[in-house]
């Protein structure tokens, strides 16, 4: 494992992406049907020092109400960042080959579920504003779900949000 700056050098594509992201999620059946979408805020952290130097919290909100958050934490070695978590194992990587410096590629697989792994691309505008992602989830390798995301930066200092989130929570 290396340090917060270690991987802040080694991957400056990724570290451009650190900060606070808000969107949308739409997701769509094999058949190109919307099945289901939802708002976002996504904060993209490189902590100061501990365990893990790249730490993401997805936020959800449905328009009816429901909400969900999903945790993260992962390591750095060998170019990628990875995950091994309760809902995910997977890692992600700048593509080089991409003389623009816009993609990271991610792949994953679900805990516990083996017949399923997901490709997701994420292109970050050259202003830093914009981003979108796609998502290819494959089952038994065939096309199960799509997922775009659209997403607009809202401020690089994640520390304030995790204040403000956590204030509101008590």
């Amino acid at each position: 494992m290396e340090s917060s700056v270690d991987i802040r050098v080694a991957m400056p594509l990724l570290a451009r992406h650190e900060g606070v992201w808000d969107g949308v999620y739409s997701y769509f059946n094999d058949r190109n049907e919307k099945i289901d979408e939802h708002a976002s805020r996504l904060i993209c952290r490189f902590p100061d020092g501990g365990a893990f130097p790249y730490h993401q919290t997805n936020h959800y909100t449905w328009a009816d109400g429901r909400k969900e958050s999903r945790d993260f934490p992962a390591l750095y070695r060998d170019g990628r960042v990875w995950w091994d978590n309760d809902l995910i194992k997977g890692w992600a990587a700048e593509v080089p080959l991409d003389e623009y410096n816009r993609t990271v590629m991610l792949y994953w697989q679900r805990t516990g579920d083996p017949s399923l792994y997901l490709y997701e691309q994420i292109q970050i505008s050259d202003d830093g504003l914009n981003r979108c992602r796609t998502w290819h989830w494959i089952r038994n390798g065939k096309l199960e779900t799509r997922t775009a995301i659209n997403e607009v930066f809202v401020t690089r200092d994640w520390r304030a949000i995790d204040a403000e989130m956590e204030a509101a929570a008590v």
